[in-house]
């Protein structure tokens, strides 16, 4: 699938808040936790509960709330589908991240296990 420049302007301007409960509910259902959601949210941006709050507060847009990450460093070993799109081959940096996002809070409500979603043990497996 190719992403326009409208897709990727969409999800510019999307607000953190907008899409956080949706984030919550999925993983809810799976029997995870909004600790374990968090988890995943600082692994991936460097915030902590209080940023978190904090953006969604806000409304900060993922414009934002990216601009404001730290990224961590194996994020480039989110790979996959996700959303019909290889996360390894989007071209736009912003549209990437919150692909990598979707992809950890994916695999957090798929049950899979938090080394595995962190990438701790370094393979970057699937």
């Amino acid at each position: 699938m190719k992403i326009t420049d409208e897709h990727n302007e969409r999800i510019a301007k999307m607000t953190f808040a907008s899409v956080y409960p949706h984030y919550l509910a999925k993983v809810e259902k799976k029997d995870r936790t909004r600790q374990e959601l968090h988890q995943v949210i600082t692994w991936l941006t460097g915030f902590d509960d209080m940023k978190i709050q904090n953006l969604i507060d806000e409304k900060a847009t993922f414009e934002t709330f990216f601009r404001d990450a730290r990224l961590n460093p194996n994020a480039h070993l989110i790979k996959g589908v996700i959303c019909g799109y290889r996360i390894e081959e989007i071209d736009n940096p912003l549209t990437q991240k919150v692909r990598y996002l979707d992809k950890l809070i994916d695999e957090l409500a798929k049950g899979r296990k938090m080394e595995k979603i962190l990438r701790e043990d370094g393979s970057g497996a699937k």
